[in-house]
C-alpha cells in the first residue's frame, strides 16, 4: 500500500467516524459520559487490582463508591445553588441599578471629554456587537438544552451511564489490547507512541484540570463567603467550574464578584477583600495547584482549548463540549507528530538529513578515488607534468599509479 493509499484509507476512516458522531449525536452522551467516567477511574482499578482484588470486584466497588459520592453532593450542593441562583436573579435588576448610579459619575465626566457623534457610532458598534454576541450565545445555549437536555437524554444519563461506566471499566485493559492487535504492523510503534501522548495529554488536562477547578471552587466560594459578599458560594462556585475554560472562568467570576460587591458595599475596603480573594486564588493556582496537579507538559494552549470547547457546543451541544477536549488533544499530538516528521525530513533540509549527507558524502569519496586513481590528471591540473605521452599504453599507467614508488602516491 503507497503513502497516497494510507493516506486516502485515513480519510476515508476519520470522515466516516465523525459522520456517524454526527448522525447519532442524540443518543451518544450516556456512552461518552461512562467512557469519560471509565477512563479517568481506570488508574485507580489498576491500583486496586495489582493489590490483588479482582478486575470485576474492583470496578464494582470503585464505580458505586463514585456514583454514591456524586449523588451526595448533588443533593448538597443542588439545593444551596438553586437557591442561590434564584436570590442572585431575584437581585440583579437592582445590583445593575446600584452599579448606574456608583458608575455615572465616573461615566459622565468621561463622556463629556468625547464628541458626540464619536459617542454615537462607538454605542451602535456596541449594540450590534451585543446582538451578535447574544444571538450566538442563544443557538449554543438552545443546542445545548434542546440537543442533550431533553428529558429522554437525562433519564439516559441516569440509567444508562453507570451501566455504561461499569462494564467499560470491567474490560478497559481487554479493549485496548483488542484494539492493538488491529494496528497496522509497520506503523504500530508510531501510532502506540502517538496514543500514549494523547493519553498523557488528557491525563494531565482532563484529570488534573478537574482536581483544579473543584478546588478552586471550594476556595473562591468559602473566601468570598466569608468577606460578606453576597451570593459569595454560588459566585465562587461558579468562577471554579468555568476555570475549566482558561481565563475564561477567573475573569466572567471576577467581573460579577466584583460588580456584586460594589452595588453592595459601594466603593470602598470590601471590594478590596472581594479582589484580594481572586488574587489570592489565581496565585494559589498558578504557582502550586496547576504545576503539581497539571504540569507543564499538557500541551494544550489556552485558545485552542477554548476555540474546541466553544466549537463543540456550537455542533453537537453538550456532547461536543465533552468531546472537545479529547478531540483537541488528539489533533494537537498529531500535529507536533507530523511536524517533528516534517523537520526531520528532506523535505524540510535535504543538506541536513541523514541520506543527504551520506548521498554527499559518497559522492565526495568517489572525486577523492578519481583524483587518486588518475594520478597525471592531477598532475596537469597543477602544472606539475605538463607533458602527455599517447604512445603509452594504459596499462601501464595504471600499474604505475598503483605501485609503490610513485611518488605522487
Amino acid at each position: 500500500m503507497t503513502i497516497r493509499d494510507q493516506v486516502r484509507f485515513w480519510l476515508i476512516a476519520f470522515g466516516v467516524f465523525f459522520f456517524l458522531v454526527w448522525l447519532f449525536s442524540g443518543i451518544l452522551l450516556p456512552f461518552v459520559a461512562g467512557m469519560a467516567i471509565a477512563y479517568f477511574l481506570d488508574p485507580l482499578a489498576d491500583k486496586l487490582e495489582v493489590r490483588g482484588l479482582s478486575r470485576t470486584v474492583a470496578t464494582a466497588i470503585i464505580t458505586a463508591l463514585f456514583f454514591l459520592i456524586f449523588i451526595f453532593v448533588l443533593l448538597l450542593i443542588v439545593p444551596l445553588i438553586g437557591s442561590q441562583l434564584a436570590g442572585f436573579l431575584e437581585r440583579l435588576p437592582g445590583y445593575i441599578s446600584d452599579l448606574r448610579t456608583q458608575a455615572g459619575p465616573y461615566i459622565q465626566h468621561i463622556t463629556d471629554k468625547i464628541a458626540p457623534e464619536t459617542l454615537n457610532s462607538v454605542g451602535e458598534s456596541i449594540k450590534g456587537q451585543t446582538a451578535t454576541a447574544i444571538k450566538w450565545a442563544g443557538n449554543i445555549l438552545g443546542n445545548l438544552l434542546t440537543g442533550s437536555l431533553a428529558l429522554l437524554n437525562f433519564l439516559s444519563l441516569v440509567f444508562i451511564t453507570p451501566v455504561v461506566s461499569f462494564y467499560l471499566l470491567r474490560d478497559w485493559d481487554k479493549i485496548v489490547a483488542k484494539v492493538d492487535s488491529w494496528l497496522p504492523r509497520r506503523q504500530a510503534e508510531d501510532i502506540r507512541r502517538c496514543a500514549h501522548d494523547i493519553d498523557v495529554t488528557l491525563a494531565g488536562f482532563v484529570r488534573g484540570q478537574s482536581t483544579v477547578c473543584l478546588l478552586l471552587g471550594m476556595f473562591y466560594g468559602l473566601g468570598l463567603t466569608l468577606v460578606g459578599l453576597e451570593f459569595g458560594f454560588l459566585i465562587g462556585l461558579m468562577t471554579g467550574i468555568l476555570s475549566f475554560v482558561p481565563y475564561f472562568g477567573m475573569l466572567v467570576g471576577f467581573a460579577v464578584g466584583v460588580g456584586v460587591a460594589i452595588a453592595q458595599f459601594g466603593l470602598g475596603l470590601d471590594v478590596v477583600f472581594v479582589v484580594g480573594v481572586f488574587l489570592l486564588g489565581q496565585l494559589m493556582e498558578g504557582n502550586f495547584l496547576t504545576p503539581k496537579l497539571v504540569g507543564d507538559k499538557v500541551g494544550l494552549h489556552a485558545v485552542w482549548v477554548m476555540f474546541a470547547l466553544l466549537a463543540g457546543g456550537a455542533v453537537f451541544g453538550l456532547l461536543g463540549v465533552m468531546l472537545a477536549v479529547p478531540v483537541a488533544a488528539a489533533i494537537g499530538v498529531l500535529v507536533r507528530y507530523g511536524l517533528a516528521r516534517y523537520l526531520d525530513s528532506r523535505l524540510y533540509d535535504p543538506a541536513a538529513h541523514p541520506l543527504a549527507t551520506s548521498a554527499n558524502a559518497g559522492a565526495d569519496g568517489a572525486r577523492d578515488v578519481n583524483i587518486v586513481a588518475a594520478p597525471h590528471r592531477a598532475q596537469q591540473a597543477s602544472g606539475v607534468n605538463d607533458r602527455v605521452e599517447p604512445s603509452k599504453p594504459a596499462g601501464a599507467e595504471t600499474k604505475k599509479s598503483s605501485g609503490t614508488n610513485d611518488p605522487q602516491v
